[in-house]
């Protein structure tokens, strides 16, 4: 492997650091910093195209920095899943960042909005890239300092109030994750996930396996918000701006979900039966309760934040399976979710630029006053329940299929049930804040904030729209990236592979003629 082909791993992590330091020597030049975030995103974007497309034809690539080898350096990797998620999570932050050009003011681009999403943007890349799990904990913290400094600005009240409950239970699952992963190496002396593949399932049968595999599933599912840990998320996820909301919902709980993932798949493949039989229960309960914490709710960000809960229960559903079609399913699920919840959170941040607020009681007639709003939203929640022909219907069907084949009824049920209820409370929403008629009496609504913003949702509509009628491409991607998980034995050799040994790199180490 070349020194550029290896660079390609590292690319989508370096260009939004790069981006964020070159934002930040121009702190009071907001227009600047904006075009510089344009341009990181835009940059990162196309090194995850490049890289995946090095993946697709070649097989997983990695990386030593230093060249010090893995288990001993620090290595980043990519497979189809890494690079097929970074691909996706830098196009939707694109849109986002249109969205939050149009949407947020000059004060707070000045307040730093810009650095600190492109400096999320390197943890989110960081954390799909990594082939460590020590190095997956620093990303975490990458991205929750960068998102506690995005969920305050603007200093409201409720935005510091959400912000200490996201940051309480944050730390506190860090903290378990440390201990998880101290455990870990006290077992078996090194944290490359590619090296620990074999030396956990060499451990002897008195070895606490399951309970370090336990403390993962209760520390990454704090960060995925999972059932009964998920109530900082509509707690929190409400309160920023609407920008920050949207890139929040879109991508900060997949990242737990793609660890879990990653861990579950690579590390514990066959030696954490009780962690998986917890997963089972964990993800149903998450289903369900999103669904109806999302039907009680008043306020459509917050209906949205719950429908966010549900869905990363969908995801673990699959992930708890374990087959390659439930896998498949399951990666499909999160790159479906990252478009559709970015997608309605901008949808909500124009309903309050329209109506005048988010309590969806006070909300009526919108779709008079804003067709094209109104049009959007419905595909989005749509897609969400899974409707057909939809993006949100194909992973479901992959993973109902998956769980009756593997005979796993109870996410069979938490799956239909959930989208039935989420496909009930979006026609609900939709009813009332869109079709029902306003009092004559009502206050003019407002504009729903002009062709910018028109333009960055109608294009996450529109993805979600296509993903549903065009699935092939995602389904294939989804389903090499399943295969890729069941068999890792391509990564696990590119991770430990390490750069070649030569006399140039060795010197004194005389060459051995064949």
């Amino acid at each position: 492997m070349s020194d550029t082909t290896a660079w390609l791993v590292v690319w989508p992590v370096a260009v939004p650091l790069i981006g964020a330091a070159l934002a930040i020597a121009l702190w009071t030049r907001p227009q600047a910093q904006s075009a510089i975030g344009m341009i990181a995103i835009a940059l990162q974007f196309v090194s995850g195209l490049a890289l995946l497309a090095h993946v697709w034809a070649n097989g997983p690539v990695a990386m030593a920095m230093g060249g010090w080898p893995a288990p001993f350096g620090i290595a980043f990797a990519a497979d189809t899943l890494g690079a097929g998620l970074t691909v996706v999570a830098s196009a939707v932050a694109m849109g986002i960042l249109v969205y939050g050009l149009g949407d947020t003011d000059v004060e707070h681009r000045r307040a730093g909005v810009i650095p600190l999403l492109l400096a999320l943007m390197m943890g989110v890349a960081g954390a799909f890239l990594t082939a460590d799990v020590f190095n997956l904990y620093v990303w975490f913290e990458v991205t929750l300092i960068s998102s506690f400094g995005l969920m305050v600005l603007g200093g409201r009240r409720e935005q510091l109030d959400g912000a200490v409950k996201y940051a309480f239970l944050n730390l506190l699952a860090t903290t378990l994750l440390l201990i998880a992963i101290a455990l870990l190496y006290g077992m078996t002396g090194t944290l490359s996930m590619a090296d620990l593949s074999g030396k956990v399932a060499a451990l002897p049968a008195d070895a606490p396996i399951e309970t370090v595999a336990l403390l993962f599933l209760v520390a990454l599912g704090m960060k995925a918000a999972l059932f009964p840990l998920h109530f900082w998320l509509p707690a929190a996820y409400h309160t920023p701006l609407p920008t920050v909301s949207a890139i929040f919902a879109a991508l900060l709980t997949k990242i737990g979900v793609y660890s879990l993932m990653r861990v579950f798949m690579i590390v514990f493949p066959d030696t954490a039966d009780i962690a998986r039989e917890a997963m089972i229960w964990t993800a149903v309960a998450t289903m369900i309760v999103g669904a109806l914490g999302a039907l009680a709710e008043t306020d459509i960000r917050r209906v949205i934040s719950f429908t966010v809960v549900s869905g990363v229960g969908v995801m673990i559903g699959g992930l708890a399976i374990g087959t390659e079609l439930a896998l498949l399913g399951t990666t499909f699920y999160v790159i479906h979710s990252i478009v559709v919840s970015a997608a309605l959170f901008m949808a909500a941040g124009m309903v309050a630029r329209a109506g005048g607020g988010t309590r969806i009681a006070d909300l009526a007639g919108l779709y008079k006053g804003a067709p094209f709003l109104a049009v959007a939203f419905l595909i989005s929640g749509l897609s969400l329940a899974g409707v057909p022909p939809l993006a949100g219907f194909w992973p479901k069907v992959y993973l109902v299929q998956a769980g009756l084949a593997a005979g796993e009824y109870a996410i069979v049920a938490g799956v239909l049930v959930s989208g039935f209820l989420t496909l009930m409370l979006m026609g609900r929403v939709f009813a009332i804040v869109f079709w029902r008629a306003a009092p004559e009496d009502a206050p003019q609504t407002g504009s729903d904030g002009g062709m910018v913003l028109k333009g960055a949702l109608g294009a996450m509509a529109a993805l979600t729209f296509l993903i549903g009628i065009y699935s092939a491409p995602v389904a294939e991607l989804s389903g090499r990236a399943a295969a890729e998980l069941l068999a890792p034995d391509a990564y696990i050799e590119a991770v430990l592979a390490g750069p070649p040994q030569t006399a140039a790199t060795t010197p004194g180490t005389p060459e051995v003629q064949p």
